[in-house]
């Protein structure tokens, strides 16, 4: 009997899957059988800018022309920096959250009719640890995710009825290209790690096991969920 976990034949498309945690997740659906269409600003085959509705629109044209369909939508794409609140700039506030968070909206309007029209669309959203808990110093990121959570529900309550399932993984603390100065040998990352039961930070592949249950089978009657793979972080109180 097939596992309920099998990806083979379907379309999944990862936005910001060229780079960090979308690439691990890319890689990990890949091997469970899906063919993978890793879309980021920095891909040569399937180039792609979430800040640009045409763009998005193109790639959407351009795998349902490879491949007749699309099955899941993976929003992976994302931008950070710290700074204090007091002195963010508007233009700065802005540019994150078109990408991190208009970025994914746009995707999930572009693919929303493909999604639709196979009868059983996945949608995972990435977001974060700050979507529940405050991060010193990077609100606009942590206002972005908390948002895209936000938007993660709605759209699992407006698309339900469209059999589109739509959920979020929300990762501990992984070193990415995106934070790893932020981390790596700083008291961030020291308190960071003392805040996890686990006592270390996450691997990339480990977000593996989250993305492919909820683009499988196994996930058909899971939507508007968030799932936090984050070693014990936000579960955690006095740690000694």
């Amino acid at each position: 009997m097939a596992s309920p976990l099998d990806l083979r034949g379907r379309i999944a498309v990862v936005m910001g899957g060229t780079s960090g945690l979308g690439k691990s997740i890319a890689e990990g659906l890949s091997a469970h059988g899906a063919k993978v269409v890793a879309a980021g600003r920095r891909s040569v085959q399937y180039s792609a800018d979430v800040t640009k509705r045409e763009s998005l629109a193109a790639l959407r044209d351009l795998v349902l022309q490879e491949y007749g369909c699309v099955d899941i939508l993976v929003n992976a794409a994302g931008v950070t920096f710290r700074q204090p609140t007091a002195t963010v700039g508007e233009g700065d506030w802005e540019r994150l959250f078109d990408v991190s968070l208009t970025g994914a909206l746009r995707a999930c309007q572009a693919f929303h009719e493909p999604l639709r029209s196979n009868g059983r669309g996945r949608i995972v959203n990435i977001v974060s640890l700050s979507s529940f808990v405050a991060f010193y110093e990077v609100a606009a990121y942590s206002a972005a995710k908390t948002a895209l959570l936000s938007l993660t529900r709605s759209l699992a309550v407006e698309w339900a009825q469209d059999n589109i399932s739509v959920n979020a993984i929300a990762p501990g603390v992984f070193p990415t290209e995106l934070n790893r100065k932020l981390i790596e040998g700083t008291a961030r990352g020291a308190e960071l790690l003392q805040r996890t039961p686990m006592r270390r930070f996450g691997k990339p592949e480990e977000l593996t096991g989250a993305a492919v249950l909820l683009c499988s089978d196994a996930a058909s009657f899971l939507t508007g969920q968030c799932i936090t793979v984050d070693g014990g972080f936000l579960a955690s109180g006095v740690n000694s």
